[in-house]
């Protein structure tokens, strides 16, 4: 599995802080958010919020029955001549696809973008096999230059200045340096071009698994994953299990919600439907199919009543271009594959809440999230579940948060009578007195320096107002 780096978050959020090329790089989504908010407009409110009821509806009823759709979908995909396997972890399912590259002696994978094998982590696998795997969507092809986990779940490379690609085809690729971005991705069509020629297995996600035909579903706007999944002779697929729908029918549900609620677009440029290995008869496609459904951690959210509904997500990354905190920290501080608000709730649900500690408390509860998920998913209600597991929930999930601890013991005991409660009240009032300016306190010691760091505290009354009552408001109210 990838490894997960969700620890350091503050150190990470405060590099990226910093950094005035993310800065301006995060800047550009309000791209998404603009197209977003148009495509909906032409859409029309009303058939957008029908269309996302039928769509919760679904995900609520599929889940619900998972077990009976997981098998008819693994039944369907075996009928059509594919092979199914289950795995309870990425080092399952990365040991399934080794054993698939090895039997069939394979050199290069060409890889679409798929959340699910980042998160298996089976490039590095791969690669220590002598196979080389090669992104083939061009954001994904960049960042896998630079030796980077994606930063968007939508655009993986979106952290990238064109100068930056351009040092990079220069140094790894040996081109010339190149301003104009046309130039930069005529650059990469023509060395992936020749990746595609030479693939002997290629690998993608899957949008969808449809159980009525044992079909997957993929959206792209590069085209790569029909190529992935034609060209060479061994096609696996990944997906983790609460990607599966009832029926074909269903995406036409989904689709206009996913497209529109990513990029605006009315649909994306491809989209690919893939049954089966090649049938006889069949110009293209490959021989053998193999669909990988990954748990990883999933069963335990499904069984989870409050963080169920996280797996209801379609991953538009709407919540992304929303989220007041993504849009300074951008998505390399979240630490894992999945960032964003989305991402604060699967990375704990998935890793464990002590190695994602802080995700849930990275965010203002502001609920913009929640407006603009296509599902509605309540992802604030779902933090503060993780927040509270985080405190006082069982020992596999308490962080132990010493300081925080007798912090909170000595608020307490301080406010549990008149008296101590009486003498802290002057003790702060004196305490404050040399930081206090024009009514506010700017800077504070550690550990409550982190409040003044970016704003004012506010100044403790120097008149307790239990001396004012006795003075002013006792006597008058009797």
């Amino acid at each position: 599995m990838t490894d997960v780096l969700s620890e350091h978050f503050k150190e990470q959020a405060a590099e990226a802080l910093g950094n005035a090329t993310i800065q301006e790089s995060l800047d550009r989504l309000v791209n998404f958010r603009q197209g977003r908010v148009d495509a909906i407009a032409e859409y029309g409110q009303e058939r957008w919020d029908a269309l996302s009821q039928s769509a919760r509806e679904i995900k609520r009823e599929t889940l619900e029955h998972l077990d009976y759709y997981l098998d008819e979908l693994s039944r369907n995909v075996e009928r059509a001549g594919g092979h199914v396997f289950f795995a309870r972890d990425a080092a399952e399912a990365n040991e399934y696809v080794a054993k698939v590259a090895a039997d069939n002696g394979v050199k290069t994978v060409i890889k679409s973008k798929s959340m699910v094998s980042e998160e298996m982590g089976i490039a590095d696998v791969l690669e220590a096999m002598g196979i080389e795997p090669v992104e083939t969507d061009l954001g994904e092809y960049i960042i896998q230059l630079a030796r980077e986990a994606p930063y968007h779940i939508i655009a993986p490379a979106l952290h990238k200045s064109k100068e930056e690609v351009s040092e990079l085809f220069e140094r790894i690729l040996g081109t010339p340096a190149e301003s104009d971005i046309t130039a930069l991705a005529g650059v990469a069509r023509k060395v992936l071009r020749e990746k595609f020629l030479e693939a002997d297995m290629g690998m993608t996600g899957a949008n969808f698994g449809v159980a009525e035909t044992g079909t997957i579903v993929m959206v792209t706007n590069e085209g790569n994953g029909r190529m992935c999944s034609s060209l060479p002779r061994v096609h696996v697929a990944t997906m983790g299990m609460e990607r599966v729908i009832p029926r074909l029918r269903d995406v036409a549900t989904y689709l206009p919600l996913l497209t529109r609620s990513a990029t605006g677009q009315r649909i994306s440029s491809y989209v690919s439907f893939v049954t089966g290995p090649r049938r006889s008869g069949e110009e293209d496609g490959p021989q053998e199919f193999h669909l990988v459904i990954l748990d990883n951690g999933r069963s335990r959210m499904l069984a989870d009543p409050e963080l169920r509904e996280a797996l209801y997500c379609i991953r538009c990354g709407a919540c992304l271009n929303a989220c007041p905190v993504y849009g300074k920290v951008g998505g390399h501080a979240y630490g894992w594959v999945y960032p964003g608000p989305i991402g604060a709730v699967v990375t704990p649900s998935l890793v464990g809440v002590p190695k994602a500690k802080d995700l849930p408390f990275a965010s203002t509860l502001c609920g913009a999230c929640r407006d603009v998920c296509p599902l509605k998913i309540d992802i604030p209600r779902m933090l503060l579940k993780l927040r509270s597991d985080a405190v006082e929930g069982p020992p596999e999930t308490r962080v132990p948060r010493s300081v925080e601890s007798l912090m909170m013991r000595a608020w307490r005991k301080t406010v549990a009578g008149p008296r101590l409660f009486t003498l802290a009240g002057k003790v702060t009032s004196a305490a404050q007195w040399p930081l206090s300016r024009q009514g506010v306190l700017r800077w504070l010691p550690p550990p409550l320096s982190g409040w003044t760091r970016t704003r004012d505290f506010p100044r403790a009354a120097m008149r307790p107002f239990r001396a004012r009552w006795r003075k002013d408001g006792g006597s008058r109210g009797g």
